[in-house]
């Protein structure tokens, strides 16, 4: 039972990594030029996508402001989530918290 619940937050954590990697993404897509957010399917998955990541990011930009334009809340949220994932996986392996 504790493996079949290890086991889907790993898939959980791993598909928002995903999102995460997939806006950052679309955000540098956006600033370049490359896609047009103006277009309705265009701005609806922009908005979908921002929707998951946004939560996640905001408290971390309170504490981590841009550093001369560069934000780093995705890198920080990303290691988190990493080692959330290897807390996860070593406690599959082990069967103990400690």
């Amino acid at each position: 039972m504790t493996y079949a619940i290890i086991s889907l937050l790993s898939s959980i954590i791993n598909l928002y990594l995903l999102v995460i990697i997939i806006w950052v993404i679309a955000s540098w897509l956006q600033t370049f030029g490359v896609i047009d957010a103006r277009h309705p399917v265009v701005r609806q998955i922009l908005s979908i996508i921002n929707a998951l990541v946004e939560p996640a990011i905001a408290p971390i930009r309170r504490i981590i402001p841009s550093i001369g334009g560069l934000d780093l809340s995705p890198i920080v949220l990303i290691l988190g989530l990493y080692f959330i994932l290897n807390f996860l996986t070593s406690f599959r392996l082990t069967g103990s918290l400690l």
